[in-house]
């Protein structure tokens, strides 16, 4: 194959589509799927009847045979999808946003027609995602009907959606505490500790996820056993917690990892949010003394991940 021209950088050029579309696939870094966490989500009809609706947002679409290159396509507001009522037998669906491009396959006039579109394809596997290998489509649900069903409702459709690149943003923060202090002293009840262990985070607006990681090294154990359960907090969220169970009677030092990932609500999206740690410890268990002190170091490892919503 001879060089494609790149679109739209000389005067006077003659560009074939494909050009455009081999850039847009090597600026989608050869992936494919919706733009953003919110895009094209299928749903029932505001009033349950047969059919869905596709909401607003914008996607890329990988051709199905080598060279095509890709495709763009934006929906603006909600698009009505019909879906054929079932008989005496249940049936499963998969709606996919489609691409017929005439130059390699179907033959819609792109002149007269739509050569993209919402395609449902009726009675496929009950676990099947993806859509057939020789079809150029993204999946963007499944719909589940039992049998003599009219009325698509919210259980009977799977998210398959996939966003083509989503965005990552990783932070690292680290303590190195210079004095000693012991957890305080009302044990049974969760309480902030180590004091140094906290930050104030600016939750990225696009994000929906948060994984965090943090790791307590050269806490220090002595004067008896210990039983206590550590988690993190951020804002209203809170961790599981991990449990600190020591019997030894002599100074020792321990390692202690938290984490969890963390679904980020609509709220917090764009908002500053407090990170802490928290502590439990049960004397019931133990009365030894747990303590930060020179040679504790404590890390923060955050990422913010975005997925479909």
């Amino acid at each position: 194959m001879t060089l494609v021209q790149p679109p739209m950088m000389v005067h006077g050029g003659n560009h074939p589509a494909r050009a455009m579309r081999l850039m847009i696939r090597d600026l989608a870094r050869g992936r494919q799927g919706i733009a953003e966490a919110g895009d094209l989500k299928v749903r029932p009809l505001e009033a349950p009847g047969p059919g869905v609706r596709v909401g607003g947002g914008s996607a890329l679409i990988h051709g199905a045979r080598p060279w095509q290159g890709a495709y763009t396509q934006t929906n603006a507001g909600d698009a009505v999808v019909d879906v054929t009522p079932t008989g005496p037998f249940a049936r499963t669906d998969l709606l996919v946003l489609r691409i017929e491009d005439p130059e390699f396959e179907g033959e819609r006039d792109p002149r007269t027609q739509d050569i993209g579109y919402f395609h449902l394809i009726q009675d496929i596997s009950n676990e099947a995602t993806p859509a057939p290998r020789d079809m150029t489509a993204i999946p963007l649900a499944r719909i589940t009907l039992p049998r003599n069903t009219a009325a698509v409702t919210e259980e009977m459709i799977t998210d398959l959606r996939r966003i083509a690149n989503p965005r990552t943003e990783r932070t690292l923060r680290t303590v190195h505490p210079q004095g000693t202090e012991k957890v305080p002293g009302k044990h049974g009840h969760w309480a902030a500790w180590p004091k140094d262990a906290a930050w104030d985070l600016d939750i990225p607006a696009w994000a929906t996820r948060a994984t965090i990681v943090i790791t307590l090294s050269g806490l220090r154990a002595e004067a008896g056993s210990i039983y206590a359960e550590l988690r993190m907090s951020l804002g209203e969220r809170r961790s599981k917690p991990t449990v600190v169970d020591d019997d030894g009677t002599t100074t020792r030092r321990a390692t202690v990892v938290l984490a969890d990932t963390v679904a980020l609500p609509p709220a917090y999206r764009g908002t500053r949010q407090h990170l802490v740690v928290q502590i439990n410890q049960i004397d019931k268990y133990g009365d030894g003394d747990l303590s930060i002190a020179r040679g504790t170091t404590v890390t923060a490892d955050i990422e913010f991940t975005e997925s479909p919503v």
